[in-house]
């Protein structure tokens, strides 16, 4: 029985040929050569490591602890899966806080019961269901001892945690419940979610199974699991960093309307063209410079005034600080119900930024700005935050400096593009994207260079 009608058949095959016929990157390899390549290495990495390591958890050999500690370190070093993000190494971390040691037995014993690889379909929505139960318990005895929301443990979660696992143990049968992959199905109306997760799960495994079909009669080359997921992330992609009209837009306006091409067909980013078109203006796009003059602007000011209204369109509370207050960064963006405060800064390069050269700069402004966020009680964190169009460099010898001799806690280089891949999210997933560390927050937690793919990894 077949899973898609002939018009999704259609829309999947000509995914399929964008990414069989997408051009070479940066680094001179095409998407399928790139997918060959990281394909090969996940098979050595899980016959090598994580299947060893798996098995000796489930047959009691390597403590629950230990196992955690490991999966965590591996996922670090190789990031082939997307395990570290908020529904793989997160969960796994909050379910062990909110256990706790009185709770670390039960903990044990229901991911032994849930991460063995099922023998049917079946049992895969009965464990999918059980450990979504248990996850559920967890986050209502955490809230009744007095704990906050974002500390609970997400059912939702559950789906890309459990497959992970027994992906590891069967690649061939049981394909990962990745969130990209979920959404670029859902843009080409190959299905719609219903949130049982256990059910969608198995249609999502159907729907893979019967395009692995699909694409290998199609294209004469074998299709596996890996492949067809291949296929969905690259299509994932290109909506991220689709471009955006040559047009400078008011950030205060009601209704913009940039002129653009006409549309080849419907559109399916959920980016408005303010956010959409800021890699554009930190690459300092000469068509862009005329576009702001005519518009009575320039060109930095409208990257400043683009950013503060994608802080603004994420739920920061958010404004402009740079404009005729002296020597201080160009904006503010605070979460108060998470305690902490983002300050930002926008540097519009067209060969990539160097924050060696302005460190100096950089340490005296933040000081008085981070000193009076944290004078206050709701500010406990404070992150700086550099948005340009790349980074020369990671500046690991400036941030050192700027965190020893200020008051924030990290700092974060990040690519346009990256914030154009965090509103996207935002707006896909409102009610399951928070700020806190469970969300946003978690993409500020670590200093250095902050890409889109590290934002569709760790937010997936």
């Amino acid at each position: 029985m077949h899973e898609l009608n002939h018009q999704q058949r259609d829309r999947a095959l000509r995914a399929m040929h964008d990414y069989l016929n997408g051009a070479p990157g940066a680094d001179g390899q095409t998407l399928v050569q790139a997918g060959a390549q990281l394909d090969s290495e996940r098979r050595v990495l899980i016959e090598t490591e994580l299947r060893p390591l798996l098995m000796g958890y489930l047959s009691g050999a390597v403590p629950l602890l230990e196992f955690k500690s490991t999966i965590d370190g591996f996922n670090k070093r190789h990031e082939h899966w997307g395990f570290k993000g908020i529904k793989g190494m997160l969960l796994f971390n909050l379910m062990t806080n909110v256990a706790g040691e009185e709770g670390e037995a039960e903990l044990d014993a229901e991911l032994k019961a849930a991460l063995v690889a099922p023998t049917s379909e079946d049992m895969a929505k009965s464990r999918i269901n059980t450990f979504i139960s248990y996850i559920k318990r967890l986050g209502e005895d955490h809230l009744e001892r007095g704990g906050s929301k974002p500390g609970r443990p997400q059912p939702g979660s559950a789906p890309f945690f459990l497959t992970y696992f027994w992906q590891i143990q069967e690649p061939a049968v049981w394909p990962v419940f990745y969130t990209n992959s979920v959404k670029t199905m859902t843009d080409l109306n190959l299905w719609q979610p219903s949130e049982d997760w256990a059910a969608d799960y198995i249609r999502f495994k159907h729907i893979h199974e019967e395009l692995a079909s699909l694409f290998t009669q199609a294209s004469g080359r074998e299709f596996g699991l890996y492949d067809v997921e291949h296929v969905f992330w690259s299509g994932n992609e290109a909506r991220t960093t689709a471009t955006a009209p040559a047009t400078i837009i008011d950030a205060g306006s009601v209704s913009p309307t940039p002129t653009a091409a006409p549309p080849t067909g419907l559109p399916d980013s959920y980016v408005p063209p303010l956010v959409a078109v800021l890699p554009r203006l930190a690459r300092h796009e000469p068509q862009l410079v005329a576009a702001a003059k005519a518009s009575g602007t320039s060109i930095e000011r409208a990257f400043e005034k683009y950013i503060e209204a994608a802080f603004t369109m994420l739920g920061y509370d958010s404004r402009l600080l740079g404009q005729g207050l002296g020597r201080v960064p160009d904006g503010l963006a605070i979460d108060e119900d998470n305690s902490y405060a983002l300050i930002w800064d926008a540097k519009v390069r067209a060969g990539g930024y160097s924050i060696g050269t302005d460190d100096r700069t950089i340490r005296e402004y933040i000081t008085t700005i981070s000193r009076e966020q944290k004078r206050k009680r709701t500010r406990r964190n404070i992150y700086y935050v550099i948005i340009s169009s790349s980074f020369a460099d990671g500046g690991d010898d400036t941030i050192r400096a700027i965190k020893m001799e200020t008051d924030v806690n990290e700092v974060v280089l990040m690519e346009a593009d990256a914030l154009v891949a965090m509103v996207e999210q935002k707006l896909r997933d409102p009610r399951n994207l928070s700020l806190g560390p469970d969300g946003l927050q978690r993409l500020f937690s670590s200093s250095g260079v902050l890409t889109s793919q590290l934002v569709q990894e760790l937010l997936g």
